[in-house]
This record gives structure tokens, sequence and C-alpha cells, in this order.
């Protein structure tokens, strides 16, 4: 055979594979709304500048009639390319092969360019969409998945490691995303689950969609295992792009700096405003972050789940910074069991990739009730306070109103290392707010009093006088400084610069044992 027929044999078989599972199955998967493997890698990598690795793989599979299975690509798609110009790795799952189902060499491939992610020191992208386990290939497919499992652990906190789910993930496929730092849903297209709904209503009875056990609102809003909810897979793509800008390539280095003509020093002379007279009123508290923020610019994580702890990124003079923020209107910004797990988790992915954290303060304590007590809120609070001491990366606190309790340390206060602390005139920080105070410290003298009320209204001014304000932690060093809202950018902006050396290390270990 000459190379001109060489060349048409290998120009007929690249052909083959770009088909996948062929065009009927193709338009199957366009009906369902969703885009085919190689059109997800294509519309997410740099026009022209990915490259297919480990396209010819082939199972070895004789049993259940495996040998005259033909699986292109063994229906998951490998390789790297660049998005906005840095390297990236990724796989994305065949639906149209064999439903995506991973065996052997399908976990083989996918082992192989996580393999080389971590050496190269590049973000890892898994595009997942299959039916699970290759249930012909038997033990040889569960030990591929464990394979994945352990990569993603030891590339943990050295790549970023982004999941996206976009079709079905189900049975052991799940614990790979849950391992990586972030996952994306698609919604109404993919789901997440264990068990799925015939085995739950043979076992337990119980008659439950797909969707609302696994889709990507129930994991966004309910059980808190997604980060992001996207409409559709070209709309999820964008959004993963826009992670990624947020994201150093590996912990080695630092997030891309990018040059912003928002003004450094900008006033807001709204934020002198923003915070209500009655301190029980609530605000939103993403309109103090977007005010700081580069041109508004905020990318909000989690933003269905615990929404009375808000987690994201901005950036101040082009720098990414990791925001952690109360929301005092819900739960009035209260700690609990799942806001401590999400902020717990997000400080630790910003600590492991080199991004600062700014604390925005307000928080009236912990969320009491049995259902907290009995759900571990001493176990899930600790998660903070553990993530906070044991981070490294520059720490600026923000407190602009509540500031009580155990949650105001919980909050990163300067003993539990916070570089800068900074405060609002009207910041109250206290072991309690100064009305419960007054009725536990003053409770005899309101009782035996003329006029209650008045007295109780004295002694509650004499304790915010006394305690509750920011001037009595400043002139003990707990408060760096007292400044106004309107220059509070101007300020972060030199506290990160400032920090921008920092170099702090922690004792020598096998690892710290985390409350999980």
């Amino acid at each position: 055979m000459n190379m001109s027929n060489k060349l048409e044999e290998l120009r007929s078989k690249k052909e083959k594979l770009r088909l996948g599972g062929g065009e009927d199955r193709i338009a199957k998967q366009h009906e369902r709304g969703k885009l085919t493997a190689r059109e997800r890698l294509n519309l997410f990598f740099d026009q022209g500048s990915f490259v297919e690795i480990g396209g010819f793989a082939k199972h070895r599979s004789t049993d259940f009639g495996m040998d005259k299975v033909d699986a292109p690509a063994e229906g998951v798609v490998t390789g790297y390319g660049t998005v906005d110009g840095r390297l990236v790795y990724a796989y994305a799952q065949d639906f149209t092969v064999i439903g995506g189902s991973l065996g052997q060499m399908h976990a083989e491939k996918i082992v192989k360019v996580m393999d080389m992610a971590l050496k190269m020191g590049a973000p890892i992208i898994g595009m997942n969409d299959s039916g699970g386990a290759r249930i012909q290939e038997g033990v040889d497919a569960l030990s591929g998945y464990g394979k994945i499992f352990y990569r993603n652990t030891l590339a943990s906190g050295v790549i970023p490691q982004i999941s996206v789910i976009m079709g079905p993930c189900a049975g052991g496929a799940v614990y790979s995303p849950a391992i990586t730092d972030f996952i994306f849903m698609v919604d109404k297209t993919s789901q997440m689950f264990i068990t799925g709904p015939q085995v739950i209503k043979t076992v337990t009875g119980e008659d439950v969609t797909a969707e609302d056990l696994g889709g990507a609102m129930t994991h966004n809003s309910t059980s808190g295992v997604a980060h992001f909810v996207s409409q559709n897979d070209e709309a999820c793509i964008e959004d993963i792009k826009r992670l990624l800008s947020f994201l150093p390539s590996n912990n080695l280095e630092t997030a891309p700096l990018y040059e912003t003509d928002d003004d450094l020093n900008r006033l807001e002379e709204k934020l002198n405003e923003i915070i209500p007279e009655n301190p029980n009123k609530p605000y939103d508290i993403k309109d103090i972050i977007t005010t700081l923020a580069d041109n508004e610019d905020f990318l909000e994580t989690q933003a269905y789940f615990a929404q009375n702890m808000v987690t994201g990124f901005i950036r101040i003079n082009g720098q990414s910074i990791g925001v952690i923020a109360n929301q005092p209107k819900v739960l009035a910004g209260c700690l609990d069991i799942n806001a401590s797990d999400k902020a717990g988790r997000f400080i630790r992915t910003c600590d492991a990739f080199n991004i600062p954290i700014l604390n925005i303060v307000d928080v009236p304590g912990f969320l009491p009730g049995t259902t907290q007590e009995y759900g571990g809120i001493i176990r899930h609070g600790a998660k903070m306070l553990y993530a906070y001491s044991e981070a490294t990366v520059p720490k600026v606190t923000l407190i602009v109103r509540k500031a009580y309790g155990g949650a105001y340390i919980g909050m990163c206060n300067k003993e539990l290392g916070a570089d800068v602390v900074l405060a609002w005139p009207n910041a109250e920080i206290a072991v309690m707010g100064p009305d419960g105070a007054a009725n536990i410290i003053f409770r005899k003298d309101i009782k035996d009093a003329e006029d209650p009320v008045k007295v109780r209204n004295e002694k509650i001014e004499e304790y915010r006088s006394k305690f509750a304000n920011p001037y009595v932690a400043a002139a003990r060093g707990y408060v760096d400084d007292v400044i106004e809202p309107s220059v509070t950018r101007a300020h972060l902006v030199s506290a990160f610069e400032m920090l921008a050396s920092k170099r702090e290390t922690r004792p020598a270990k096998k690892h710290g044992n985390l409350p999980l």
C-alpha cells in the first residue's frame, strides 16, 4: 500500500472518530438539547488549539458480545489546548458511543490526561455525560473509577479540577466530581445521584423523578454538591471560561492579573448610607461586594445554597480576590451548618491556589435551635475556624455592622490570622448584641427600676458605648483602623498590595485533622 492509500485510510479513520456514534445518535443528542463531546471541546478551547490524545484507543473486552461492538475513541474524547491562551487539559465523555459508559480503556484515557495535567501544572476539565460503569467489563470498569478517584485526590490543591455535568452521572461516577474543586451543571439536562429513581422506588417506596432527585437545581440549592447552574451547554462552557480567569494554573502560581480602568481610589458615597439605622433591618451584602469590585464584576459560587453566606470571586486592582460575606437578608446572616461547610470549603480552595481572601462581616451569631445542635453545628462551625487558621494567603477582614460572639471569631478576626482588620464606624464588636447583653448584665437594675423600659434603654446605650463599638476593639489592637465606608475600596487596594509579599508557614506535619 503506497503513502497515498495510507493517508486515505488515516483520513477515513479520523472521520469515523469525528462522527462518534454516528449521525443518528448525534441527532438524538441534539434533540435532547445537548452538544456532542467534540462540539463541547471545540467550543471550549481557543479556535484550532485542541489536540486530541488517544483517539484510536480500543476496549479489549470480548465478553457479552463486546468483541462485536465498535466504540470510536472508546466513548471519551481527551486532549489539551489553550483557553484564552493558557494551557488546559480536558476530557469529554461521548454519550453517542455506548452511552459514554466507562470501561477500562475509557478510564485509562482519562487517567492519562489527568497525569499530564498534573505534570504540566495545568487545569483539567472533565465533561461528564455517561450512563455509568460499562457493565460488560465488570470489575475492570470499577477499577477504572478507582484510578480516577486516586488521581483526583493527588491533584487536589495542586491544579484546578473542574467537573462539568452535561448529562447523566450516576453511581460511583459522581465521586470524581465530588472530589474536584468546582462542579457545573446544566439545567434540565444533567443529573447526579448515587442510586436512581427506580432503585429508590424498589428499596424505600419513594416516588421521585430523576430531575427532582439529582437535577441541577437540586444540587445547587438543596444538597450543595454543585457550585454553578447554566441554562444550556453553550452558556455552561462560557461560565467555565469565566471561572478559569479567576484561577491560577497551579498552586505554584498566582491568578492572572488583569488591567483595569476602574479608579483604585474611587469614592462610593452610597456606602455611607447602605447600612440601615435599625440594626435589625436587612440589606443585600452583594451591593457592598459589587461596589468594591473592579467594574462591579462578581462571580458568585454556590449562589443558591446556604444563602445566608455569600462566596465568590472579585478583582481588586486586577487581582483575583476570594470573598466570604454574611448575608443579612437571609437568616439575618447567621452562621449555620450549611453556611459553615460552604465557607470552609471556599476558604481552603482560595488558600490552595494563592487567592487572597476578603471577609465582609455582619454576623449576629450562630443560628440557634435543636436542628442545628443535633446536626452538629459545633463540628461544622469548627471547619471555618480550622480553614481560616490553616490559610496562609493574605486575609483582610472588613466589619460593616454586627460581629458578635463566636461568630465574630468564625469570620476571621485577628486571632484567627486576619492580617488587616478594618471596621466601619457603625460596627458593633462584642460577645453579644447590646439588647441581650443589657438584659443579662443589668437584669436586677432593670427589674428593680421604677421605669424598667427607660432603664433598659439606658443600659443598652451604656453597653454599646463601652463595648459594642469599633473604637474599643481598635484601642485593644483587634481592629487596625476605623474607616469611612466611602473610602473602603482604596483601603482594600492598599491592604492587598501591602500583603502581596506575605510569606507564612505552618508546623511541618503529614496533614492536619480537619473536623469533617
